[in-house]
């Protein structure tokens, strides 16, 4: 592995010109490619195996046509204090803004409240329904507009309108600020790590050539593979982070070569043979943990896990090709100011913050270790009472009017009519199904927790029908779901009475389900990934051990960044400093997005600072030694890395949209507990405590597993690495010894 990469990153440095050149016609490939791509359209979610998917299953086949996915707003209208949206100007100014919202050329219908009796009791409220042709990624801006002007005709009249549904969703994802903070402070951490504005820019530049590569890809991909505009949402996230990381363990390790003495070309070949292992490793841990979302069996979170490992892949090979071709153009530019100017490169041998910091741990194992477990277990506790569920608008701001139209028809209706289960009857095996399907209706209104059910609907062969159930607590109420289980263990006496079946559905019930099938999913999602990420770090560090404690240290700082996750958005403390106005359940699929991400960059720190003291074992140096060599060599740019990787999380913790404010904070959470407690702290204390033992794996398995030189000792072995510099001015100094 690593000859082959040395050879690649020589290749690449002499023949810079043709890697620019294919990367650029790769890039303009792509660009073209997504500008001639007809543009995403909505991407239907759906979730196999449960009971919510199947009842709708079944209600697109017994209606067809009636449960297309097109967009819906609910207007909301509020009457002034004291007043009732029947008195005569009220109703007359509803009546108008009805018939405005329903001349939209886009509008299937809108349906008045005073026909639909959408009106509340005490008469204070009403709404009315606007159902679109098209769905919520096809609304033009002219629908868009047109409904907010008049939402803005109807406030004229005096009434309080608010609006919420999927028509008001902007499916642009965050505007682009937290790309920009995240960027920023990565410049700021790079030039403070390196010194050199070209060496903290070539990562950057690097990162966004293949950003630029994957997005473009998706988005040319994206009508051929059904993918959406959220796709690639977590591809560009990821691919931003890991392009500037891996790009950065490269570019430091040719400075160190330099440093040693190496010309330029042969620096940049060694760097790849290293470095460059280090990095497919890592990706590759990456690649799994992402693409090992498909045992979940959402088919939108697999689409997203997989472009994700696509834009990981694009970055590994850009670190290992693209790199060294710039670092062939400007060979002395990422060195110091100190050392372009005086044209002598120091040696990096001296002690610095990294191995002062080792040093203290092994000194000091046991306390280290028990400070960092016992941190982290408490962090971890509050995960214990984790209640997964899907936030809606009752989690957004209240400035925005569809959390305004939320709570308007909370107190206007009751808060469970923000969240209606549909009941959906299969009376095909019932000898009256009409009869059949009132008895349910029946049944289920007289269950502890329903307010009320509205009159079945019947399909055109009068064997199916559909009707709402409101309960009496809002969605994401434990009571909800325990009605929603209620409901559903009651079946089997009212069916056997009935003749008929019936299934609860609707997105109440549908984000119940996934809440159920994501926590199930998780044990086996967890076993897949640490289980195929251990042999693979059986494989790059030849250890028992070394894997094992990586996996373990992994569970301590993700469960501690689900800690602190409930602590924040479902317990709400210090939810306010982070602009988060309504706590409630944590996103359902936030346990899988945190495990499968953070593995992978976990596994990054564990790959770039344990090689280097497997390097520095292999090489001779006894265990203590080689814990203080990867630190002097990589415990700067570990602690960069993750400055960077935190920045572009916590850039995501600023956008209004609840959903990705948490997994902004979860992520960049769990990357500052895992870089700086478990890899940095942890870490050495427990291979000081091991000593030889770390590094210590049983005959056979030696003799099974595949050889690969990921320390490049081939490479120290061989004559090309002791060839002298000779050709790029300033002359390296010899290394002192």
């Amino acid at each position: 592995m690593a000859t082959f990469l040395y050879r690649v990153g020589r290749l690449a440095f002499r023949r810079r010109w043709y890697v620019a050149l294919v990367w650029a016609a790769v890039l303009a490939a792509v660009g073209l490619g997504a500008l001639k791509a007809p543009g995403a359209g909505d991407e239907e979610f759906s979730m196999p195996g449960i009971e919510s998917q199947k009842a709708f299953d079944l209600m697109e086949e017994r209606f067809p046509g009636a449960t297309a996915d097109g967009a819906t707003a609910r207007v909301v209208f509020i009457a002034p204090g004291g007043e009732k949206v029947t008195a005569a100007g009220n109703k007359q100014a509803i009546e108008k803004a009805v018939t405005g919202l329903g001349d939209g050329t886009q509008v299937a219908s809108a349906v008045d409240p005073f026909r639909a009796k959408t009106i509340s009791k005490d008469g204070s409220t009403a709404f009315a329904t606007v159902t679109y042709k098209v769905g919520a990624n096809d609304l033009t801006d002219a629908s868009r507009t047109h409904l907010e002007r008049a939402i803005d005709q109807a406030r004229d009249s005096g009434l309080t309108v608010e609006a919420g549904g999927t028509a008001l969703e902007s499916n642009a994802g965050p505007g682009g600020t937290a790309e920009v903070i995240g960027v920023a402070i990565a410049a700021v951490v790079l030039l403070v790590t390196f010194g050199s504005l070209a060496a903290a820019g070539l990562p950057l530049l690097t990162a966004l050539v293949g950003v630029g590569v994957s997005m473009a890809t998706i988005l040319a991909l994206s009508s051929a593979l059904g993918l959406s505009t959220t796709t690639g949402t977590l591809a560009m996230m990821l691919g931003l982070a890991v392009g500037i990381d891996y790009a950065l363990f490269v570019v430091s390790r040719y400075r160190e070569e330099r440093a040693k003495g190496r010309a330029p070309q042969e620096a940049a070949g060694l760097a790849a043979g290293t470095a460059g292992s280090a990095v497919v490793f890592a990706g590759l841990t990456v690649v799994i943990a992402l693409a090992g979302l498909a045992v979940v069996g959402i088919p939108m979170l697999t689409k997203m896990g997989l472009a994700a490992a696509g834009a990981v892949v694009v970055a590994v090979l850009i670190a290992l090709t693209l790199v060294p071709a710039l670092l062939g153009f400007w060979p002395n530019a990422v060195l110091t100011r100190r050392a372009r100017k005086s044209g002598r490169i120091e040696a990096s041998g001296a002690d610095n913050g990294g191995t002062r910091w080792a040093r203290f741990v092994l000194r000091r194992p046991i306390p280290v270790l028990l400070l960092g477990v016992v941190g982290l277990g408490a962090l971890a506790l509050p995960a214990a009472g984790l209640q997964l569920g899907m936030p809606g608008d009752e989690a957004k701001p209240t400035s925005t009017t569809e959390r305004r139209a939320y709570d308007a028809l909370a107190e206007g209706f009751g808060p469970g009519f923000n969240g209606p289960l549909t009941v959906v009857v299969d009376g095909k095996g019932a000898a009256d199904p009409k009869r059949a399907a009132d008895e349910i209706a029946e049944e289920i209104g007289a269950t502890k927790g329903v307010v009320s059910v509205s009159p079945a609907r019947f399909n055109d062969a009068g064997d199916t029908a559909v009707f709402s159930v409101v309960p009496s607590t809002a969605p994401t109420d434990e009571k909800t779901k325990n009605l929603v289980t209620t409901i559903r263990d009651e079946r089997s006496g009212i069916e056997s009475g009935t003749g008929a079946s019936y299934e609860v559905t609707g997105t109440t019930a549908m984000n119940i389900d996934i809440a159920q099938k994501v926590q199930a999913a998780l044990v086996p999602y967890l076993t897949v990934v640490v289980g195929l990420a251990i042999v693979l770090l059986l494989v790059v560090f030849r250890s028992l051990l070394v894997p094992l404690k990586a996996a373990l240290g992994f569970l301590l700082s993700v469960l501690a960044s689900l800690g602190v996750v409930v602590v924040v958005f479902q317990q709400g403390h210090g939810a306010e400093l982070l602009g988060v106005e309504q706590t409630g359940p944590i996103m359902s699929l936030m346990p899988i997005f945190l495990v499968g991400i953070v593995f992978g960059l976990a596994m990054d720190y564990e790959v770039f600072l344990v090689s280097r003291m497997r390097e520095a074992y292999v090489h001779g140096e006894s265990p203590a030694r080689a814990v203080t060599s990867g630190f002097r060599h990589s415990a700067r740019v570990v602690v960069a890395a993750a400055l960077i990787m935190i920045a572009v999380f916590a850039g995501f913790i600023g956008e209004s949209d609840s959903m990705i404010k948490m997994i902004g904070f979860g992520l960049a959470s769990a990357v500052l507990f895992d870089a700086f407690v478990v890899r940095m702290a942890i870490v050495p204390a427990v291979l000081a405590l091991l000593g030889h033992r770390a590094w210590w794996l049983p005959k056979w398995l030696d003799r099974v597993l595949p050889r690969v030189d990921v320390e490049g000792e081939a490479l120290a072995r061989g004559p090309e690495a002791r060839e002298p510099a000779a050709d790029t001015a300033p002359e390296p100094e010899p290394a002192r010894t």
